[in-house]
């Protein structure tokens, strides 16, 4: 497992050109619309920010009756507004920037708006994968659960990542569309690449000796 700041792009989301015989299978990104309820949790947050203005509002009313309540009640409106709009603003910056890509032998996350950040997974790494979707959006998760002694910091992967597993840090394609699709794609290019043969070659001089 590695990461590559600041390398050349080949082609978007690769950091190098593949090598001979490792073939690109899948690339996508994140809906931002779904990472924005998700993982940003844009309608919790406009949910508390509308309560706060209508709980001034009603303390407003008790004071100075509807219109007193109506021009209490407004900026704070006017603020939910604003700060709903940031964290879908951010959340679409998240997605942009990020592209998840599954090749013949590893996952691919090219990560990071401001800082982008490209993390490499060899399918040998990867213990089990998890998949959880979303009906009424179409959208899913697809989440990568680490051997021991691999792990990755979860401030670095966010929100890129499997929601409820701090501890031990699962990569994950987030909030990606037809998500059932993509994790019948990795499991099985993990399958085949981990069944593939090894073939070792003894030196010559040994081959002789026999």
């Amino acid at each position: 497992m590695s990461d590559h700041d600041f390398d050349f792009e080949s082609q978007p989301g690769l950091p190098k050109p593949l090598p001979e015989g490792e073939t690109l299978l899948w690339q996508g990104s994140p809906d931002s619309a779904a990472l924005a309820r998700e993982a940003f949790k844009a309608n919790w947050v406009l949910g508390y920010l509308l309560a706060i203005a209508v709980w001034r509002a009603s303390i407003a009313f008790a004071d100075g009756g509807f219109a007193l309540s109506v021009a209490v009640f407004l900026p704070y409106l006017a603020l939910a507004l604003v700060g709903y709009g940031i964290v879908r603003l951010l959340a679409r910056a998240s997605a942009k920037a990020a592209i998840y890509s599954i090749t013949t032998h590893r996952v691919i996350l090219r990560i990071g708006a401001a800082l982008q950040v490209t993390w490499t997974v060899p399918f040998t790494q990867v213990a089990s994968a998890s998949l959880s979707t979303r009906p009424m959006t179409g959208t899913g998760t697809v989440a990568l659960d680490l051997v021991p002694g691999q792990n990755i910091s979860y401030l670095a992967l966010w929100p890129h990542l499997r929601p409820g597993f701090a501890k031990k840090t699962q990569p994950a394609f987030r909030c990606i569309p037809d998500a059932a699709r993509v994790a019948r794609i990795l499991s099985d290019a993990a399958q085949t690449r981990v069944n593939e043969p090894v073939v070792s070659f003894a030196p010559q001089s040994a081959l002789a000796a026999e």
